[in-house]
């Protein structure tokens, strides 16, 4: 099975081929059109602003081959900014709109409660949709994943959480809705969890 994780300059992209390639997976690390439609998965990552993402990936020419995928029926899997670069708009974005894939917003954690911002550390998991297959095996028995993030998602409609996270306001940490998964968190540095989350979606058919 072909894996292609998405390099357009701002993921953790060796991590996340690493992870995937435990599990049997033949990680193709691109940034071409050809070879993104050639495999059977699609990983974005990302790490850095929500403006220069989608500079990349509109500079690329990836957001129509992102979207022709997904239209396709391809499981694909957001890892952090990566994910909110799903949703239609962010707070951080000056000038860019979202992939559109899910209704929503990435917002801003207030520091109003003496909040530390960025949310960088180790954080329980809280599974919301126990029939959701990226988090198969996945319990509400202190799970742990790793997170760096200031900003999470708010989708428009609140019945694609499938996990949360409690961090002075209980915010979405895994969103789902048909073929396409997006996690907050960094499944590939997130030890047990995130690796079984990693399996997960290798296995999915």
């Amino acid at each position: 099975m072909k894996i292609a994780i998405i390099d357009y300059g701002m993921g953790n992209i060796h991590s996340v081929a690493k992870a995937v390639s435990l599990y049997g997976a033949n990680p193709l690390i691109t940034n071409k059109k050809s070879d993104i439609a050639s495999c059977d998965k699609f990983i974005l990552p990302g790490v850095g602003a929500f403006d220069d993402a989608m500079f990349e990936l509109e500079d690329q020419g990836l957001v129509e081959a992102i979207k022709d995928q997904i239209n396709q029926k391809k499981p694909f899997l957001g890892i952090c900014l990566g994910m909110q670069l799903l949703l239609e708009s962010s707070q951080e974005a000056k000038t860019k709109r979202g992939l559109g894939i899910f209704g929503g917003q990435v917002v801003k954690f207030s520091r109003k409660s003496g909040l530390k911002v960025p949310h960088m550390g180790w954080n329980e998991l809280q599974v919301v949709q126990q029939d959701c297959p990226l988090l198969k095996g996945i319990s509400n028995n202190s799970p742990q994943v790793y997170f760096c993030h200031s900003y999470y998602p708010l989708p428009a409609d609140e019945s694609m959480i499938a996990a949360t996270c409690d961090y002075e306001l209980k915010f979405a940490s895994v969103l789902w809705r048909d073929n396409v998964y997006g996690v907050q968190f960094h499944p590939e540095k997130s030890q047990t969890t995130g690796l079984e989350i990693i399996k997960n979606f290798v296995y999915l058919c």
